[in-house]
């Protein structure tokens, strides 16, 4: 798409009758849709071609006029416009409604608050009730000689018992003040109104009235004046007396004459000063929520479709018309005719019905069903959900040219490369393989004769796989590559970009390197081709999207293309050092010798040999002399770049360890024979060597060299031979010690119960505990007894020390115990209970390989079932907290260099404050952030890193070896740019290394790298702590959900806070527990429950927000006491705690963009002399900007506000973009406040321009075309 055609903004807003009617083409009058025996549309009706255009191209419905050269004409005869059919797709047509209709998302009060019964004041109910016909309202009081007993917008309820005693006697008091100012005798006239008024009077006293209630109001208004209405009508009328003015002065005088609360009278308030300033700002009349004539939608989006045997299905749209013409048409009659009242009434709101229906079906409380029996699908179904408009047909679009089909291994394959099967090729590539065959000339633009001379051949060449299309499939391929994608895209790398190789077969050859990055496996998972069809696509893809381009992960920084199972094992074996193995102490003389002597089987590849220095020219020694190392690591070091550094010593990649050089005449095979061997590279040796390789190489280097480790790999886990029996794994015998301790324990433990000195929760904890130090036991004797010299070449150690396969939880299982098993577990959210039974609590004592006890087996197996299930749901869990956080972020994008902001978070290391252990390091916080300011050694002479100056990791070693444990830094929460974050912000990449790039989407990233690792946090709610005070409090996935989407914990996992600074005083005796608060001003007394832990003593100093026990801190209560950097701190370290735990790194700078998202609006308190108004919710950088304009410029009073903090069930809504909080949840309510606010979008997002077909602003998107092709021919080069 041109720049210059892009879509940049689009309002949404209410349509006035005069604007519908603008826009018709004409007045649909008939219900009738097609005729059944020509198939053509009935004039009038719902296809009429008059309306809504031809059926078929520059033909009209008489059939005079049939070609393009009458475009623009009208046909005299049938009136249908020459013009194509596609207009029936776009030309609306409208029905003019006989009486006025609600429109039903301004009535109802759920999903939104009825912005009808705001703007009046009254409640939803009423105006339902009024609405629907039920009761009637005041509409005008009326005369003052008269006592008003009905006020203004009073609704006059008749339906309920109650209420109705009440309507009758203010009615009766207001006739009786009528008929007694009449004179009865004055004349027969008055005589018989005022016996007339007497009759109505005594006749409302019973509760059978043989009149209709309308001409009891009749009688009042000609009297007093008083107006009554029913149904749209009267609220037509109240919407067209409202004054917007005055109603938004008098409640901002009230709003600003209390403090803005939660509570509900507030809340309601601010709703409705919300609502009027919508309406007064937008131009939108309030009278435009009631419809006068409604838009009849294009007949190509609710079609017919003809089935076989003369049978017709249509959409249910089509149903919902026909009923409102039906009704439509019916109550026009029923006016004509002047029926009574209680018919046309009746009529009105069979109307009203039918068009609530055909808005939203679903939320009456009788829907209109089908032939099925089901509700039919209204527009307001066709927009929500999964399946709706907006997720299924506008951001879900489906793409052209694509495949699918089951993936097996290629290690043959480079690692850019993949391969596709020669029959999806042709089709895949079909349009490109076409336009070769039927070409007239040559790459250099010399004429030739074609292969065939039209498509028609080409085809047909094609299918039947010609041998002349062979040489143009191979050159076509090499002109594009294709992205291959995995489900589920958990995360950007499940897309990658390769170079196609044609192989035979139907399956797709993947390299064995890639497959973390995709979670792939050889089991029958499936994989996607796409083929990218634009030059800039290619380009793109070939720069950006290539698979060799993924060294690092974006959610660490850490490789993911490290090799893993068999080459691990393969380079493990490799690297192994033995003594006494064939050819130790050999020296050679250069690397082809080692080769030929080791191919002829004189030297193991174990052997620990000599070699001179010489023979590696530009790799860097201690000194010269004679490298002592093996035949294994002479061929691995061979494979690596010639100047890098020779790896001999795993624990030591930096440099050769001096002692491995013996100087030239000093006796090396002495120095062999003394060696200790060294341990083999293991899978975090082969991540580190690639974490340098990427450091110290062009990236072109990186794929290269680890296309040679995977062959190496794969060649020496074949030569080693590693096999798995059941006689390699570990006797161990030592357990029955530990059980016979365990029995006694639990024993005690029933008894203990049995006597009620311990409760059941108790008693079950204890025994849990018992069994689980009993597993943790056996499974450190494992650890222990597999680091045994006997063990050494053990196969199944070794797999599980490479790092190949396995851990020690599977040696415990396999040689030691089973042990606990998990069960589920319903507990009561709402008890006050801190245990949780969701462990079986009689232990597995026997190991698989003793074999399990027939019950064993059964708590085995259902353990095992459960894990499945826990799975299964974790996963769907995952990816929609994955989805929530993407539609919360997706708008924050790199914009901006520098933002200039001179705020900063504190960063410190985050530590266990139960163990004191280091959750994460301050080092590991700190590399590749921004000072704010700088860095000094205490001393205050020596500055280590300048403000604004990027922190390495050596500068983030040097600051930590200093002394210093707080440093302040740039952060994407105090960013100032306009739109999205800035570079400075942020830092670097984590994939490269380097200052974050301009337009970089990193919100979404953001979302992925937290998201994606979410399906391997566990459900379970972990035992912490020991036996006494230890509680369960929710951890994983669940506490993660607790922290984004801002959950109350739950009551037994609730931390009491301080709310104030002072000293502590702890009382915890027979007198009670509870914890004192002081300080000079105040003293606060907490009272706390027998089951907490407490986490100070008495002398400790507290400040707002510290714990006084153990538990999750309610989040909301947090941010009132201590504020929102408090806050923000908190949600950072509880985040980084549930996922370091599970040993998942994620960077900082990815939870403070999420976070930044849920914090980033305030509530206005006094709005001063600002824009807002009170109890606004408005981003903070508008607030913030505002605010400056008004101090600086204008020397007004500014605003004031409080921050707030949204879930992540929220957040996505507040983020500025109607349609892409419409397309995230809550679709009916965001765009009926878009319309009320006639809101414009200026598509400052990703999922906006998605929608309308833009390129997206991120990225390339903001890039030229031809410096994007340019990128990816220079990237073309690279390929090796």
């Amino acid at each position: 798409m041109s720049k210059s055609s892009r879509i940049t903004s689009i309002q949404i807003g209410l349509a006035s009758p005069e604007k519908i009617r603008q826009w018709s083409k004409g007045e649909v009058t008939k219900s009738e849709t097609i005729n059944y025996k020509s198939l053509k549309p009935e004039k009038g009706g719902l296809f009429d071609e008059s309306i809504f255009g031809p059926m078929k191209d520059y033909e009209c419905s008489c059939g005079k006029y049939k070609k393009i050269k009458f475009r623009g004409k009208v046909c005299e005869k049938c009136g249908v416009e020459i013009t194509e059919s596609i207009v029936r797709r776009e030309r609306v047509g409208h029905i003019e409604l006989a009486a006025p209709i609600a429109h039903i998302w301004m009535t109802k009060e759920l999903p939104c608050p009825s912005k009808i019964s705001l703007v009046l004041d009254i409640s939803y109910k009423e105006v339902e009730q009024v609405v629907y016909f039920v009761n009637y309202i005041v509409l005008d009081e009326g005369d003052s000689k008269f006592a008003k007993n009905f006020k203004f917008k009073e609704v006059i309820d008749l339906s309920s018992q109650k209420a109705s005693k009440e309507t009758r006697s203010k009615l009766r008091k207001t006739l009786r003040e009528i008929y007694q100012t009449i004179d009865p005798e004055s004349s027969v006239e008055n005589k018989i109104k005022h016996n007339m008024g007497k009759t109505f009077y005594d006749t409302l006293g019973e509760s059978n009235m043989p009149f209709s209630i309308e001409e009891v109001f009749n009688y009042i208004s000609r009297y007093t004046g008083m107006k009554f209405g029913i149904g749209a009508e009267a609220i037509l009328e109240l919407l067209q007396k409202t004054d917007l003015d005055s109603e938004y002065d008098s409640i901002n005088k009230r709003l600003k004459s209390q403090e803005i609360t939660n509570d509900a009278k507030t809340k309601k308030l601010v709703r409705r000063l919300e609502a009027i300033k919508w309406l007064k700002d937008s131009n939108n009349k309030p009278e435009w929520m009631i419809l006068k004539n409604i838009v009849v939608t294009p007949p190509d989006t609710r079609p017919i479709i003809q089935l076989e045997g003369d049978k017709f299905t249509t959409s249910d749209i089509n149903s919902f018309y026909r009923k409102i013409i039906i009704r439509n048409e019916r109550l026009k009659r029923v006016i004509q005719n002047r029926a009574p009242s209680i018919i046309l009434n009746n009529e009105k709101r069979l109307l009203q019905e039918s068009v609530d229906a055909l808005f939203d079906n679903s939320s009456r409380k009788k829907p209109l069903l089908g032939k099925d029996k089901r509700p039919l699908k209204s527009l307001s179904e066709h927009l929500k959900g999964k399946q709706g408009l907006f997720r299924q047909n506008l951001l879900g679009k489906r793409v052209d040219y694509s495949g699918r089909s089951v993936i097996v291994i290629g290690p043959e394959l480079k690692m850019y490369q993949v391969g596709i099967p020669a029959i999806m090729i042709l089709k895949l590539f079909k349009p490109f393989i076409i336009h070769e065959l039927i070409k007239k000339t040559d790459d250099k633009g010399q004429p030739k004769d074609p292969i065939v001379s039209n498509i028609k051949s080409a085809e047909k060449l094609i299918l039947n796989q010609a041998n002349e299309i062979w040489p143009i499939v191979e050159k076509v391929i090499k002109q594009r590559p294709v992205l291959l994608n995995r489900a589920p895209t958990l995360h950007r790398l499940g897309i990658q970009a390769f170079e196609p190789i044609m192989i035979e077969g139907k399956a797709i050859r993947l390299h064995p390197l890639v497959t973390t990055a995709f979670n792939a496996d050889f089991d029958g998972d499936q994989m996607a081709v796409h083929v990218p069809l634009s030059p800039e696509a290619v380009a793109e893809a070939r720069s950006i999207i290539l698979a060799s381009w993924h060294i690092l992960g974006p959610k660490d920084g850490k490789p993911i293309i490290t090799p893993t199972q068999d080459m691990v094992l393969g380079n493990y074996y490799l690297t192994m050092e033995k003594k006494k193995m064939v050819g130790e102490g050999i020296l050679f003389s250069s690397i082809d010798e080692v080769k030929s002597i080791y191919a002829l089987k004189k030297v193991h590849c174990h052997s620990i040999v000599g070699i001179p220095t010489s023979v590696f020219p530009k790799k860097k020694f201690p000194h010269d002399g004679i490298l002592i190392t093996t035949v294994g690591k002479i061929i691995l070091n061979e494979l690596l770049p010639e100047d890098m550094v020779y790896l001999n010593n795993p624990k030591n990649l930096e440099t050769v360890d001096p002692a491995d050089v013996v100087k030239f005449g000093e006796d090396f095979r002495k120095v062999i024979k003394d060696k200790t061997p060294y341990a083999p590279f293991s899978k975090k040796t082969l991540s580190e060597i690639v974490n340098k390789l990427h450091q110290n190489y062009d990236l072109q280097i990186v794929p290269k060299t680890m296309d040679k480790i995977k062959d190496l790999g794969f060649e020496y886990s074949t030569k080693s031979a590693t096999t798995i029996s059941a006689f390699d794994v570990p006797t161990y015998t030592d357990k029955q010690k530990y059980f016979d301790v365990a029995d006694k324990k639990v024993e005690e433990y029933k008894k203990q119960y049995q006597k009620g000195l311990l409760t059941e929760g108790e008693r079950y904890k204890r025994v849990v505990d018992t069994w689980q130090k009993v597993t943790e036991n056996v499974s450190n004797d494992i650890a222990d007894l597999i680091k045994k010299p006997e063990y050494k070449e053990n196969s199944i150690v070794i797999m599980a020390d490479s790092g190949a396969r396995g851990n020690n939880s599977n040696f415990t299982q396999l040689s030691g115990m089973r042990g606990l098993m998990s069960k589920s577990y319903n507990y009561d959210q709402k008890q006050k209970s801190k245990i949780i039974k969701d462990t079986i609590e009689v232990p597995i004592k026997n190991s698989f390989i003793e074999g399990l006890t027939i019950s064993e087996y059964f708590n085995s197996s259902y353990g095992a079932r459960k894990g499945m299930t826990d799975t299964a749901m974790k996963t769907s869990k995952s990816g929609y907290m994955t989805r929530k956080l993407v539609d919360a972020t997706q708008d924050v994008i790199v914009n901006e260099e520098d933002c200039g902001t001179k705020r900063g978070i504190i960063l410190e290391a985050i530590i266990d404050t139960k163990t004191g252990a280091d959750i994460e390091k301050l080092e590991d916080r700190l590399i590749n952030r921004f000072p704010l300011h700088d860095v000094t050694k205490p001393n205050g002479k020596t500055v280590i890193a300048k403000a604004g100056e990027l922190i390495t990791k050596e500068k983030a070693k040097e600051i930590v070896d200093a002394g210093i444990t707080q440093v302040e830094v740039r952060s994407v929460l105090h960013c100032k740019a306009e739109y999205g974050i800035c570079q400075k912000c942020f830092g670097t990449d984590l994939t490269t290394n380097k200052l974050v790039e301009k337009y970089t989407a990193i919100g979404v990233i953001a979302a992925q790298s937290i998201g994606e690792p979410g399906t391997q946090l566990t459900m379970r709610t972990f035992h912490t702590g020991g036996v006494s005070g230890g509680s369960n409090i929710a951890q994983g996935f669940e506490r993660l959900k607790q922290l984004f989407d801002i959950i109350l914990p739950k009551e037994w996992e609730k931390a009491i806070i301080s709310e104030i600074k002072g000293k502590v005083t702890v009382n915890d005796d027979d007198k009670g527990r509870y914890v004192i608060v002081k300080n000079k001003k105040e003293s606060i007394t907490y009272d706390i429950d027998i089951d907490s832990q407490i986490k100070v003593k008495t002398g400790d100093e507290v400040v707002p927000g510290s714990k006084l026990t153990e538990g999750s801190i309610n989040i909301k209560d947090l941010l009132k006491v201590a504020g929102i950097e408090v806050v923000r701190n908190y949600i950072v370290k509880e985040v980084q705690k549930v996922y370091r735990i599970q040993g998942i790194e994620i960077a900082d700078k990815y939870v403070e963009v999420i976070i930044r998202q849920l914090t980033n609006k305030v509530q206005i308190q006094d709005a001063g002399d600002s824009k807002f108004f009170v109890g606004q919710i408005v981003d903070i950088n508008i607030f913030r900007k505002e605010n400056q304009k008004l101090v600086l410029n204008d020397k007004k009073s500014p605003a004031t506000a409080v921050n707030l903090i949204f879930g992540l069930d929220e957040a996505p809504s507040k983020t500025g973009s109607f349609l892409a909080a419409a397309s995230f949840q809550d679709t009916k309510k965001i765009l009926t406040d878009a319309s009320v606010k006639s809101e414009i979008d200026n598509l400052n997002g990703l999922k906006e321009n998605v929608i309308f077909g833009n390129l997206i602003p991120c990225g390339t998107g903001k890039k030229d075309s031809n410096e994007i092709i340019k990128l990816g021919d220079e990237m073309y080069k690279y390929e090796y």
